[in-house]
């Protein structure tokens, strides 16, 4: 018999994905338990739609990071340190500052998890920095630190 999965089912398959399985499985757990609908011909339209439809959603979403990556590429921030004797910094400056740095300057909403730093900074000059806006999409900026 076959069945369209409703959800992820261990050692059997993800969701939305049209498997062969037997009569007896599929009526007394899998139908029952809602984990499975049978494979009619509406039921296999209605997934391709919903598949079609997930597939252009990502697509857009893929679209928007690449266009917000273009506008991070042009994007420099500074940011003010208090420095102590010799030029070194007082702590060091993370993804935090680094986020609210853009939000204060670009009005650019950022999650200070999705900057990446090899290692904190610590000291004045230019680094450049990765943030990851998709899976698939990474930008770069440049960063001025500056004692105040």
């Amino acid at each position: 018999m076959k069945v369209i999965l409703q959800q992820e089912v261990k050692k059997l398959g993800k969701k939305g994905e049209i498997i062969e399985v037997s009569e007896g499985y599929a009526r007394n757990y899998l139908l029952p338990q809602k984990l499975a609908i049978p494979a009619t011909n509406s039921n296999v339209n209605a997934v391709k739609l919903h598949k079609e439809a997930e597939s252009r959603k990502q697509q857009r979403v893929l679209d928007e990071a690449k266009m917000l990556a273009a506008q991070l590429g042009k994007v420099e921030i500074t940011i003010p340190v208090k420095m102590g004797e010799g030029g070194k910094l007082f702590g060091s400056v993370t993804a935090k500052d680094i986020a609210e740095a853009l939000l204060a300057e670009h009005k650019l909403e950022m999650d200070k998890r999705k900057i990446e730093l090899k290692d904190s900074i610590k000291a004045l000059g230019t680094y450049t920095v990765t943030i990851k806006i998709h899976p698939e999409v990474s930008a770069q900026i440049q960063v001025h630190i500056i004692g105040k």
